[in-house]
């Protein structure tokens, strides 16, 4: 193809038709079962937490839980990438941020709505909010996984141009090169294996707080290390000294504070000792 990279071996992106069920006027999208099979995750992860008697939450709480999450990551993912990556769009027509259909969600504005959904929901109901915390912790990295392995299927958010042998060409990339297939880069190190590490870190007694500490550091570790091989945002680019883009800008202030809450966590297990 003119004006395309061309190269003798390479890996081709399967090109999964995004649509899984076509039902006529109803489409289901294998973006939005991956969220579903998430939340279903999250939920089954929640109640096995409640029975295993580390959190005194009974089946319907934990129904209100999981919903008051799945509202809290889709609202505060839209407006995340409203306000982190597309204020200009939205400067010049507000209702653009309503467009939920053209795409646009953003981990770090997920992350804090459903930090507020558990807020809300822990003092709704009277459970202590690291208990909250710590329970999400475990819930929620398979279900990012799983929303990677949605944008893998519908190739977007692909990785920069490379040269190693398992590097993929996305059938729907103008250019044609050749990029890491950063996405499941990105399941693979959001998904199993930060649950991985939360569960490891869980199976011991330890205070309140350390394992969404854990969580935040981890997950803000493996972002930054992975946006080295994704594609930095057309209209955005890179940010900061030519090579910071703007996932890592935003998951510098997650790292720290997950430090600072599993420093915070064990001094004040120490002080109440």
């Amino acid at each position: 193809m003119a004006g395309q990279a061309v190269y003798s071996d390479m890996l081709t992106h399967p090109n999964i038709d995004p649509i899984a069920v076509d039902l006529g006027i109803i489409q289901i999208h294998w973006y939005g079962l991956m969220y579903l099979a998430g939340f279903a995750f999250g939920w089954w992860m929640c109640r096995l937490h409640s029975r295993q008697g580390r959190i005194k939450l009974n089946d319907e709480q934990i129904s209100d839980l999981v919903f008051l999450a799945a509202v809290g990551l889709v609202v505060g993912g839209r407006l995340g990438y409203t306000f982190f990556y597309g204020m200009d769009r939205f400067l010049e027509n507000p209702l653009w941020a309503l467009k939920v259909w053209q795409g646009g969600m953003s981990f770090h504005g997920g992350f804090i709505g459903v930090c507020l959904a558990l807020v809300w929901f822990a003092r709704k109901n009277n459970v202590t909010l690291g208990a909250i915390a710590d329970m999400a912790a475990l819930a929620v990295p398979m279900g990012l996984g799983f929303g990677r392995i949605g944008n893998f299927i519908g190739q977007e958010l692909w990785g920069r141009e490379t040269t190693v042998p398992w590097g993929m060409v996305f059938q729907n990339d103008p250019l044609g090169l050749v990029r890491h297939p950063s996405q499941l880069y990105q399941a693979t190190l959001e998904g199993p294996v930060l649950f991985a590490i939360i569960y490891w870190f869980s199976r011991q007694q330890r205070p309140q707080w350390a394992a969404a500490g854990l969580f935040m550091l981890c997950y803000g570790v493996f972002r930054f290390f992975v946006e080295f091989f994704r594609e930095p945002d057309a209209h955005i680019g890179f940010d900061l000294f030519g090579w910071l883009s703007r996932g890592q800008l935003l998951s510098v202030p997650m790292i720290m504070a997950g430090v600072i809450v599993i420093i915070w966590a064990y001094r004040r297990q120490q002080a109440t000792n």
